[in-house]
């Protein structure tokens, strides 16, 4: 797996291991524990050390109030709700559209649901607004004056909290699906006005009876990405 390391380094197993989870236990997480992979991934690199991430870590009551609200708003139609940034390109095109539509066909095939069964991808989509069933729900904010720099911090600080999960035996999925409904989740877990909601994340225990967890996404070799000079 790891042609350059003859003793792999355990980073590089968690690298390899890290998936996105879609069926989680309802195996409690104590706070201390949600702590403790937040605390590891806080050593995640950013500009001049300005960290400007901020987490909002939701379990028990607050959480299953916010899924259920967001749960109720979606099937409703969604009450025009918009997500407040810019998330996918506004026209897809190759290859980048062929990844896009082969792992959705994976996943679905995973689950039984059928090309052209709208209904069924509806209702595996909705379950993004429970956290796919984790315990735990983690939704990241940055500020809104912070520039690009901020969104790249962000982007790493999410790896780590990811590859920090798999330290602490756990698994995530990381979900933009809750860009959505900021307001809703601004509102319910007291997030400030000058923050933006980017996105959020379930943590858990991964569910090994669940279907979409033996899902394995493709990647690219180096060469179709990389280019070397003076090597």
């Amino acid at each position: 797996m790891h042609p350059s390391h003859a003793t792999p380094h355990p980073v590089l197993d968690a690298l390899h291991a890290r998936r996105s989870v879609r069926g989680f236990l309802d195996t409690p997480l104590p706070r201390k524990t949600v702590e403790a992979v937040l605390h590891d991934a806080a050593r995640s690199p950013s500009a001049s050390n300005t960290q400007p991430w901020r987490v909002y870590a939701c379990a028990g009551e607050a959480r299953d109030g916010l899924c259920a609200e967001l749960l109720a708003l979606h099937q409703a139609g969604g009450g025009g709700h918009r997500e407040e940034y810019v998330y996918y390109p506004p026209v897809w095109r190759d290859p980048y559209l062929s990844r896009r539509r082969q792992v959705g066909k994976n996943l679905y095939g995973l689950l039984g649901i059928d090309k052209g069964d709208t209904h069924g991808m509806a209702r595996q989509y909705a379950r993004n607004y429970e956290f796919f069933g984790a315990p735990v729900g983690l939704i990241f904010t940055i500020e809104r004056d912070h520039a690009q720099a901020a969104w790249l911090d962000l982007g790493m600080f999410l790896q780590a909290v990811m590859l920090a999960a798999i330290g602490h035996g756990l698994a995530t999925c990381s979900q933009q699906a809750f860009a959505r409904y900021h307001a809703v989740i601004r509102a319910r877990l007291r997030i400030p006005d000058n923050e933006l909601v980017v996105c959020g994340m379930a943590l858990g225990h991964p569910d090994p009876d669940e279907p979409a967890n033996r899902l394995r996404t493709a990647r690219e070799p180096v060469a179709a990405f990389a280019r070397f000079a003076g090597f």
